[in-house]
């Protein structure tokens, strides 16, 4: 992406983080809201992103990596979810024990895997996601999910924030509209991680 950039800001935003040898697997709320094309929050791309996160998981088991997923519940009216709540009507089908916000079947955790519940877009916010990375000695954040411009991005930028190298995994990232997906992949190359192709991702996670 750094060669879309006029020259002066490719060379002030050429830094490259490095993989370590400890991932982690993200799977940001990659639920049936986005894959249901009766709902608001319907992506089109979503389930060519679950097809490339179906991919990413099986290799994280097969390698023993550490696996996390996120999804979204409120308390009935929305009781715990604040301001974002307030601000965004379509978080009212998240409510607990609605079907949209269930996990599909190519991308459900299995025993052991780490699940947080959050109420915010970041995974860190709120959870014990961070202190679960912490525990497990992870150093790198492999990141897929819905949506790039929201829930991605927000857990993209906390994973800088704690420590560990973020890796957004482009094909494994959907948005509603093409322009926010690849604006904010693009931001988020220039400042805050790296994005990577799914192969990439593949050779991250198998080590």
């Amino acid at each position: 992406m750094a060669d879309d950039m006029p020259l002066a800001h490719a060379q002030a935003f050429a830094g490259k983080l490095q993989p370590g040898s400890a991932p982690a697997l993200l799977l940001v709320d990659m639920v049936v809201a986005y894959l249901d094309p009766g709902s608001p929050l319907y992506c089109e791309t979503a389930p060519a992103a679950l097809a490339a996160a179906a991919r990413l998981l099986a290799a994280a088991r097969e390698a023993g990596r550490p696996i996390a997923f996120t999804n979204v519940a409120y308390q009935p009216g929305g009781a715990d979810g604040g301001l974002f709540y307030r601000k965004v009507p379509a978080l009212r089908l998240f409510e607990a024990g609605g079907a949209l916000g269930a996990f599909p079947t190519e991308a459900s955790p299995l025993a052991g895997e780490g699940v947080f519940t959050k109420q915010y877009p970041s995974a860190f916010f709120g959870t014990e996601f961070g202190d679960w990375l912490t525990e497990r000695d992870v150093d790198t954040v492999v990141i897929c999910g819905y949506s790039t411009s929201g829930c991605v991005r927000a857990s993209a930028l906390d994973t800088l924030q704690h420590g560990f190298v973020p890796l957004v995994v482009r094909d494994g990232c959907s948005d509603r509209d093409p322009g926010p997906h690849e604006a904010n992949l693009y931001d988020l190359q220039a400042k805050y991680a790296e994005v990577i192709g799914v192969d990439q991702a593949l050779s991250v996670l198998r080590g």
